[in-house]
């Protein structure tokens, strides 16, 4: 079904093409022209370790329920993070389902527990999307977690999506880049990123992509979402950081698609133009998704971090991170998945030029 974009809604942006969003910044490797190619990879190429070769460690979650909780978060799976802010909960990019995939029959399926099911997802102030993917945005969660959710935050586009699926208009907020909204003690402005978005064939880029500030008067977060690296984390940096924490996108990469999806080295990059303080890698060790080894996002990342100072903070899945406390939080950053490296596995060194500020 073809979507109409509301262009009363998006001040006449350049990133809107008719019925259809676009990148600011050029994006010649996005795997549109290779499709083929990567298909063939896909087919033939053997990568090692592509999913651990046994069960990765969980922590079940026991959430706090007093009133004054201190600001936490949860890393659930890929990008679904749970927050505490304000004493109320909120809800990343939630994917509960075993597949990342149109069908729960094939497509890359979860190779970790999760930490809490589904079922057991408190009631949420609110749930922040960043597109339209499989692996971002699942009917089933949305369905399910829709009585208890006061609002859905959503990039123009994504709102159709949800009315579709039943969800009461008064209770989606659809923004464009740099628009924002508030709501429980909490303002979230949709920023820039460079990805793209579409369900099925027919309908690429009809819906918008965005990264998210999230603030509270004692706290300066930022989502990712997907992206490549570009020169809107430099202008989100000069506008919103410096962050307490930057959640930012590591896995899923390769240099076929690499102006949609950052390699470790290019994170890091973001991480530092957005001014942030402390980093968390998402979008890892979750599902299948790309042509690298499942460990390779947490070792390439952790170098480039150890390398330029910068504190990486890789919780176990549902281990929760007191947002208050950063800087005494970095004991979290204990490289849990090198226990479950095979001997003979490759060593990353860091890559300057993709760190460096020359590009931009």
């Amino acid at each position: 079904m073809a979507m109409h974009i509301d262009t009363e809604n998006t001040q006449t942006s350049a990133h809107v093409k008719g019925d259809r969003f676009s990148n600011n910044a050029p994006n010649t490797r996005s795997g549109d022209g290779n499709l083929l190619a990567i298909l063939w990879r896909y087919i033939t190429e053997r990568i090692p370790d592509k999913t651990p070769s046994r069960a990765l460690p969980v922590h079940k979650m026991q959430l706090n329920t007093a009133v004054d909780m201190a600001p936490m978060l949860y890393k659930i799976s890929h990008s679904t993070l749970l927050l505490q802010l304000n004493g109320q909960y909120w809800l990343t990019d939630p994917v509960f389902s075993k597949r990342a995939s149109p069908s729960q029959l094939f497509g890359p399926k979860r190779f970790h527990q999760l930490p809490i099911e589904l079922k057991s997802i408190p009631a949420l102030a609110g749930i922040i999307l960043s597109h339209d993917h499989y692996d971002h945005l699942e009917k089933h969660s949305i369905l399910v977690l829709a009585e208890r959710t006061q609002k859905f935050i959503v990039p123009l586009g994504v709102d159709k999506h949800l009315l579709e699926w039943g969800i009461p208009a008064n209770k989606i907020v659809a923004l464009n880049w740099w628009q924002e909204t508030q709501h429980a003690g909490v303002h979230l402005t949709a920023t820039p990123a460079q990805h793209f978005s579409g369900r099925g064939l027919t309908d690429k880029n009809q819906t918008l992509w965005a990264s998210w500030v999230i603030q509270i008067p004692t706290l300066k977060l930022f989502f990712s979402g997907d992206s490549g690296y570009f020169d809107g984390f430099k202008k989100i940096g000069d506008k919103f950081g410096p962050f307490d924490l930057t959640l930012i996108e590591t896995g899923a990469y390769d240099e076929m698609w690499a102006d949609i999806h950052m390699q470790p080295e290019q994170s890091l990059r973001a991480h530092l133009d957005l001014r942030g303080q402390h980093l968390i890698p998402i979008h890892n060790s979750s599902f299948d998704l790309a042509l690298h080894s499942w460990y390779e996002p947490l070792e390439r990342i952790a170098t480039a971090a150890k390398a330029y100072d910068v504190p990486l903070l890789t919780p176990i899945f549902g281990q929760g991170i007191n947002l208050s406390e950063l800087a005494n939080s970095c004991a979290l950053n204990h490289s849990w998945w090198k226990a479950y490296l095979p001997e003979n596995r490759p060593q990353f060194e860091i890559i300057p030029a993709r760190i460096s500020s020359d590009k931009y």
